[in-house]
């Protein structure tokens, strides 16, 4: 895609457009020492960032990574707005370059992560709330549901992979990448065209536009088969602790063992894809929660991405809606101030994070960087009195 000097122009409208981020002390459970704590974190890291940014606006020279610090600087606190601005204007040129022309955002080199890359950079331009990514966001969206694996691949709904989304169109499914991509989908649910759904019901072959009741339909069967949860799981392999794999019947951890990011990602999907957090499917992962809460470990993985766990973590309770969590002993904890607490007892004096456990990129500086600075915001985020 071809970006035009009218178009990067324009992006400077998202610095004024962007939504006011409230972080209002009396609506959240920090005490005013705790949230300074974190607003100072927030500032050394996109101060560390900054610096990182490539001369062609990149971070790391990777849409995905980009768009997760583009999605950073975006969400930061209201005293840091202005600060960065030329930075996000070259990163959101950097974006528009890779978009292609089936409407993915995915690097030329490297297009095995179109679901991955496609769905971050669409979270970065919908927290843009700029007016002239309208077309780009809708088309974006509109591909990451065309990932989805149904019928129109010679799917049949016995299929391990149906209703998913892998890495790619042709790769099995996975809730990593589900999770992004619906994350994604609902975030950017008010640029959706009217009049695109068609009558075609579950199991059915999709003929005509996208039908966005069948893509959540589609995406609760595929969810329900990475649970270990028996009464809605269809496959023998499940057990019945409630937790989440990686896809159908394969962990992370060995075997079908339910797991932290995993647990987290597919509560916080059920949510997305339209189930109440009553619902007796995301109370199951709940319970599950409960009873492996710590802040400490990623439960089952030890230090193995235990960065993208604090951040699907932060996201996954947030939706949910509980301010306390109770664990299955019956101790209370403000999660928010627990998982703060812990962000910023492990910040680097430069501003960073990094794992020393490199398993999933997460010995990336840049990378973890973000998924911290996302944290943090996230836990400070309310909604406007």
């Amino acid at each position: 895609m071809e970006v035009s000097l009218k178009s990067i122009g324009l992006i400077a409208a998202l610095i004024v457009s962007m939504t006011s981020f409230c972080v209002a002390a009396e609506k959240n459970s920090f005490d005013l020492s705790l949230r300074h704590e974190a607003e100072a974190g927030i500032g050394r890291a996109l101060a560390y960032l900054a610096a990182a940014q490539s001369e062609n606006g990149s971070f790391n020279d990777y849409p995905g990574i980009t768009g997760l610090a583009l999605t950073a600087f975006a969400r930061a606190p209201e005293k840091l707005r202005g600060t960065y601005d030329d930075g996000m204007l070259a990163g959101y040129k950097y974006l528009l370059s890779n978009v292609r022309p089936d409407g993915g955002i995915y690097p030329e080199f490297e297009p095995q992560l179109k679901a991955y890359n496609t769905s971050i950079c669409l979270m970065a331009l919908v927290a843009a709330h700029a007016p002239n990514f309208e077309e780009t966001i809708i088309n974006a969206r509109r591909y990451i549901m065309s990932l989805q694996a149904d019928e129109d691949d010679g799917l049949t709904l016995d299929s391990s992979t149906y209703g998913g989304i892998g890495y790619n169109k042709d790769e099995r499914s996975d809730i990593s990448n589900m999770q992004y991509a619906l994350e994604a989908v609902r975030a950017s649910e008010s640029y959706a065209p009217t009049g695109e759904a068609t009558a075609v019901r579950l199991g059915e072959t999709q003929t005509d536009a996208v039908n966005e009741d069948l893509f959540w339909e589609k995406a609760i069967l595929f969810l329900q088969r990475c649970q270990n949860y028996k009464k809605y799981n269809d496959y023998k392999w499940s057990s019945d602790d409630g937790g989440f794999v990686y896809y159908p019947g394969i962990s992370k951890a060995g075997g079908a063992t339910s797991y932290g990011g995993m647990t987290y990602a597919g509560m916080k999907s059920f949510i997305h894809a339209g189930l109440d957090p009553g619902d007796e499917r995301v109370q199951a992962a709940y319970r599950w929660i409960r009873s492996n809460y710590t802040v400490k470990t990623n439960p089952e993985l030890g230090e193995q991405g235990l960065f993208y766990y604090y951040n699907v973590m932060a996201r996954a309770l947030t939706v949910l809606g509980d301010p306390t969590l109770v664990d299955s002993s019956g101790v209370e904890h403000d999660w928010r101030g627990d998982l703060a607490d812990k962000l910023i007892s492990i910040q680097a004096a430069d501003g960073s994070w990094v794992n020393e456990n490199g398993r999933w990129w997460e010995n990336n500086p840049v990378l973890v960087t973000a998924y911290c600075v996302l944290t943090l915001e996230e836990l400070l985020k309310q909604e406007s009195p």
